[in-house]
């Protein structure tokens, strides 16, 4: 147990100094499950100590939730709970508060939960979460989204151990790909990023008007706006301070055109969606619009997604993942698409993010739209990267060039 604290306050500290870059005076908001009581105060002194001004935490336990959603009116599922909420994440978004999202639970937390009471909620929430998911989905603010083990989740990724050895093995797993094994994690993470920043560069400096991706189960081209950025591991926010979103990373991505996406793309890894999963999806898109879904399991869910909106009928973004990538190198199934999407390349149903399109964070909505950058109330990513995926980058003459990746890694 001596290692776990070593390990979790080194986390916890890489966390605020290089994920979320805690600044003096700033206000920190940290969502994590009650499981998570001891990395959650280990953040919370760290932040303390590089001189944030409060640290609130929005605690979360899926028994109770599953026990509401079970129980509760449908009706009563689509209100916001507390009127109350959405204006304290309003004014918590107008101070730039700083968001850390610490995910641990099951993967199928809500199986037994019907669909349509997920579905319900989720409208719920969603009004609830718009002024957060408005903020981060421009950076106006830092945040930064994180993994920590609990015993449900580890079971589901190593069912062959018991649950005390899977947990161990998940939090080591977490660590390392956190580069928490480097001499100096900061150090290596600095590399990391600047490596994918070049990947980045290239991409932006070619300016492709499409990619086409190809493999044994897919056949699909995605248009790309005019004047699109390509986007790696770092960014910042609105105030001009460094952060890193996703830790682990390993991803390059951008915005698609949503009025030209054409063909056929298949998942290659299950989905965690609201605490079921889906897998085996197959969606087919003509002139940017999903016209055809299914999957193997979790169809009605699904399509429960795909109806959210209109926009949750097109896609708002491509992400290029190399398949020698250090987590898909673990040969594991996470659940989890923080760590699956740092393991195959990705796409999302949903919204843009309007900083991947030149000045597009001081666009209107209705500008965004106007060049191609997709609005929803959701942003899904799910995983179509393999071996035998190859992805061509298509010139505005309409030539295609060798191959950006090709058996499922940079060329």
């Amino acid at each position: 147990m001596s290692d776990l604290t070593t390990n979790l306050t080194k986390y916890a500290s890489l966390i605020v100094n290089l994920g979320v870059n805690v600044q003096p005076k700033q206000t920190i908001i940290i969502y994590a499950a009650v499981d998570q009581v001891q990395l959650t105060r280990l953040i919370t002194k760290a932040a303390y100590a590089k001189g944030a001004a409060e640290v609130i935490v929005k605690w979360d336990d899926p028994v109770i939730d599953q026990e509401f959603l079970t129980n509760a009116d449908p009706l009563r599922l689509q209100t916001p709970p507390y009127t109350f909420e959405k204006q304290a994440a309003k004014e918590l978004m107008n101070k730039k508060a700083s968001r850390i999202s610490i995910l641990s639970n099951s993967p199928d937390a809500f199986k037994l939960v019907p669909t349509k009471q997920l579905q319900a909620y989720k409208i719920g929430k969603t009004i609830v979460k718009q002024p957060v998911m408005k903020a981060t989905m421009n950076n106006d603010i830092s945040w930064l989204v994180v993994a920590a083990a609990s015993p449900e989740w580890a079971q589901m990724v190593y069912p062959d151990e018991e649950v005390e050895a899977a947990t161990a093995h998940l939090w080591q797993t977490i660590f390392e790909a956190n580069r928490l094994n480097t001499a100096n994690p900061e150090t290596s993470w600095a590399e990391h990023i600047a490596f994918l920043d070049n990947q980045a560069a290239w991409l932006n400096t070619n300016q492709f008007d499409a990619l086409h991706y190809q493999s044994t189960d897919t056949d699909l081209t995605i248009g790309l706006p005019a004047n699109h950025v390509w986007k790696a591991a770092g960014d910042k926010d609105s105030s001009g301070n460094s952060f890193v979103p996703n830790m682990p990373t390993e991803e390059v991505f951008t915005a698609p055109d949503n009025r030209r996406i054409d063909g056929t793309v298949s998942s290659t890894l299950p989905l965690s969606y609201d605490g079921q999963i889906i897998n085996g999806i197959q969606l087919t898109f003509e002139s940017g619009r999903i016209i055809s879904a299914k999957a193997e399991q979790g169809s009605e869910l699904l399509n429960s997604l795909i109806n959210t909106d209109d926009g949750s009928h097109s896609l708002g973004e491509v992400a290029l993942v190399p398949e020698d990538s250090p987590i898909a190198q673990t040969k594991t199934i996470f659940y989890n698409t923080l760590f699956d999407e740092n393991a195959s390349d990705h796409i999302a149903i949903g919204a843009s993010y309007p900083f991947n399109i030149k000045n597009g964070t001081n666009m209107t909505a209705e500008q965004l739209a106007a060049v191609g950058l997709n609005q929803s109330d959701v942003h899904v990513d799910f995983m179509i990267g393999s071996k035998d995926m190859n992805i061509t980058g298509i010139t505005k003459t309409q030539q295609e060039i060798p191959p950006i990746m090709r058996n499922g890694n940079w060329v």
